[in-house]
């Protein structure tokens, strides 16, 4: 093959490739056609995106400039379409611009539609925010749905969770004056290196480490206070997973709190996170002063509780309350987190001022991905400075 043979290939790779970008209007200059199965890519994308001249309908019925067809059969083939054509990553982004753009929260209602869908953290958050609308003949179907997630983020996240948590509740409860074989040899040794001595080609410590004897009773007691507001739905489906790990840790006692203006205690459902996301009623208002009091109302070991606040702190309750609650928890000994939010979606919207407010407390809040949550979780346990990402 000569160079200019290949650099002509070049060239036609890269045309196709505007090509599909563009979307084939009269002014996008490539000239090019497409057929077979970059005909049928096109097709999809434009049944989205559309080509800016062409208006359609959307399945709901409003006036779009792209059209999937007007019932969920229609839909559930151009779900079908995306996956055949397109990587997981980009299918998921589609699925949820097609949310976005087309209104398609309507026919989530539909079994069929929830069956073609890939389903990830973002489309399980869009049915937990319908779930009260949802017919009883789509209630089994979502609950798959939002297993499978659950179950893929569980494996995802579990054991590293415990192995970090494990160690920091150990290292939590270690003990300068421990009996015989509750000595950490291997710390005790590397405290006492200064201590060798040559002549008789031993260590004589001085100080010895080891752990507590609460190896098989509750050492830190948990409460998650998690914003059900309809923008917090990615860290309800987190913390629901985070929780129900916490919750199968003998060491720690773990209580779960979800809010708006009211509150609601699934601490009894934690054995299920599904069970938990479907007692969550994302939307609504917010009353974070109303959450805290009741949390608050829970505690009865301050110096070894941890509280983790999971809000973008839009307050909607008494503020001054809310402050006062958080500095009276952190002077009787609690650990107290703030998360604007736990999830991969990047940089939140929050309440500044409440938050510069809770930092000037000693509680400064950041957003936490995660694979973060579990390194703060352990410092909050050691009582150490929280690991806060620069971007905080």
């Amino acid at each position: 093959m000569t160079s200019t043979t290949t650099m002509r290939d070049i060239d036609a790779e890269r045309l196709r490739r505007w090509r599909l970008v563009l979307g084939g209007d009269q002014a996008d200059g490539t000239g090019v056609a497409l057929s077979g199965r970059d005909a049928a890519m096109d097709g999809t994308l434009t049944a989205l995106y559309g080509r800016g001249d062409k208006a359609g309908k959307s399945p709901v019925g409003r006036e779009r400039s792209a059209g999937l067809g007007g019932s969920a059969p229609s839909v559930a083939r151009w779900l079908g379409d995306i996956r055949t054509y397109f990587p997981s990553s980009v299918v998921q982004v589609m699925q949820r611009d097609a949310i976005d753009r087309l209104g398609l929260s309507a026919l989530l209602l539909e079994p069929e539609m929830l069956e073609a869908v890939e389903a990830d953290v973002h489309l399980v958050g869009t049915l937990l925010s319908l779930n009260k609308a949802m017919p009883e003949t789509t209630k089994e179907t979502a609950r798959a749905v939002v297993r499978k997630v659950v179950e893929d983020l569980e494996k995802r996240l579990a054991t590293r969770t415990r192995a970090t948590l494990t160690g920091a509740l150990d290292r939590s409860a270690r003990v300068s004056r421990p009996r015989h074989h509750d000595i950490d040899w291997n710390r005790t040794i590397a405290a006492n290196l200064k201590h060798y001595l040559p002549e008789y080609r031993t260590i004589v410590p001085e100080r010895l480490i080891g752990y507590g004897r609460a190896a098989q009773s509750v050492k830190k007691e948990v409460i998650l206070c998690i914003d059900q507001s309809g923008s917090m739905a990615a860290s309800v489906v987190y913390a629901s997973v985070f929780g129900a790990v916490l919750a199968s840790m003998r060491s720690i006692s773990t209580r779960m709190v979800v809010f708006d203006t009211s509150v609601v205690d699934l601490t009894d459902q934690l054995d299920d996170p599904v069970d938990v996301l479907f007692g969550t009623q994302l939307g609504g208002g917010t009353d974070i002063n109303r959450a805290l009091a009741y949390c608050q109302s829970k505690i009865t070991r301050p110096a070894e509780t941890v509280v983790v606040l999971i809000s973008d702190l839009y307050e909607g309750g008494i503020r001054d309350e809310m402050l006062k609650r958080v500095a009276a928890m952190k002077a009787s000994g609690v650990q107290f987190v703030t998360l604007l939010a736990l999830s991969d979606e990047g940089a939140p919207a929050y309440d500044r001022e409440h938050a510069a407010a809770l930092a000037a407390l000693g509680a400064p809040a950041f957003a936490c991905t995660p694979d973060l949550f579990p390194e703060v979780m352990a410092a909050a346990i050691e009582k150490r400075p929280l690991p806060i990402p620069d971007t905080a």
